[in-house]
């Protein structure tokens, strides 16, 4: 249970992700937005691990296991070879869990993953930040509201250059044993995940993928087509680049029965919806608290800003005995779609049905 300063939280992994929510939930907590303290920190590199303790006030741990036996909440940041074995931890003391995308190198590990917090009975939610970004969630009300009818077609691009070099300078991305696979696990899950949101359970898949950079088993290229049960289609594009002016973006276009949609940013649009009514363009504002939540200047700020909303639904989720959304059920059924992609691909693109397909929330 909590203690009486709060929600106490343990990060495993202290890398540039671990720090866009450290930041997040340290301003939170500072301005009583949420009933939370930074307690501990692990991470394989101690100099990485001393810095994140000095900079947000928390001490370090020697392991996974003696972060969550020090708190009541754990963040799961490492790359992703080390996110079964953290959410081992978190689960064997019956810790709360957040963990970040993808949850595993395979689809196999991530089943095995979400397993675990399943029969540990913990609360549990999936880093799929675009759930709480607002131009996502004015899409899917636009889906669901059904003012522009049903939607028809959708293209999505995902872009950034390639994450070993840059602010990201996460390398361990271009290692297979490390990361699994590239683009599409990585960046494109996400998008993945709106599309189930959005537009319905996938019930069929055809795609491909591509190595330009090589390294080898890390494709910086997929593209393909998602069949949905509600009878829309959405083709993507997934790629890792050398374009560094360009660090993430995402770029949507959907045909409704009786409307178009288009953004070109994946935080607050601008979204422009145009129908037989005339055609807006408006900006998707976050909660005010989230524009008014007081952040390093400049790119930091920028960065961290996304990731406010998630965090700050976690930490009530987990106080409130309530289930955190999106739980490590959604993730794994977007890990089922990645995997009929790859299998796809690996086939020269047959048409691949999704393993699973409808996952449980839970």
């Amino acid at each position: 249970m909590p203690s009486d300063s709060g929600l106490r939280i343990g990060f495993v992994g202290a890398g540039a992700i671990a720090w866009a929510h450290g930041i997040a939930l340290s301003a939170l907590a500072r301005e009583g937005l949420a009933d939370a303290v930074l307690a501990v920190v692990h991470d394989r590199d101690r100099a990485r691990s001393a810095l994140f303790a000095d900079r947000l006030g928390l001490e370090t741990a020697e392991s996974p296991e003696a972060v969550a036996g020090r708190c009541d909440a754990v963040y799961v940041c490492t790359s992703t070879a080390g996110h079964l074995p953290s959410v081992a931890a978190a689960a064997g003391a019956g810790r709360a869990l957040f963990c970040e995308k993808p949850l595993g190198r395979s689809l196999a590990e991530s089943a095995a993953l979400a397993a675990l917090a399943a029969e540990a009975g913990i609360a549990a939610q999936a880093g799929l930040v675009l759930r709480t970004a607002p131009v996502y969630r004015e899409l899917a009300r636009l889906c669901r509201s059904g003012e522009l009818g049903r939607p028809m077609v959708a293209t999505m691009r995902d872009d950034q250059f390639f994450p070993i070099q840059g602010h990201y300078a996460s390398t361990w991305r271009k290692d297979r044993e490390e990361a699994g696979s590239g683009t599409l696990l990585e960046h494109a899950i996400h998008d993945v995940d709106v599309v189930r949101w959005c537009f319905g359970e996938v019930s069929c898949v055809t795609g491909s993928t591509a190595n330009f950079a090589g390294h080898e088993g890390i494709e910086d290229m997929a593209a393909g087509m998602l069949t949905c049960e509600s009878g829309a289609t959405v083709t993507m594009a997934s790629a890792w680049h050398s374009v560094l002016s360009r660090p993430s973006g995402r770029r949507v276009e959907v045909f409704f029965e009786h409307g178009y949609v288009t953004f070109d940013d994946d935080f607050t649009g601008p979204i422009t919806v145009e129908s037989e009514a005339g055609c807006s363009t408006y900006r998707c504002d976050p909660p005010s608290y989230v524009d008014e939540l007081s952040l390093p200047e400049g790119r930091i700020g920028l960065a961290v800003r996304p990731y406010v909303e998630e965090n700050r639904r976690f930490v009530d989720a987990v106080l409130e005995g309530a289930v955190p959304e999106p739980s490590l059920g959604e993730a794994l059924a977007a890990h089922d779609v990645v995997d009929a992609w790859y299998r796809s691909a690996a086939s020269g693109g047959s048409p691949v049905i999704p393993a699973a397909g409808s996952r449980p929330s839970g």
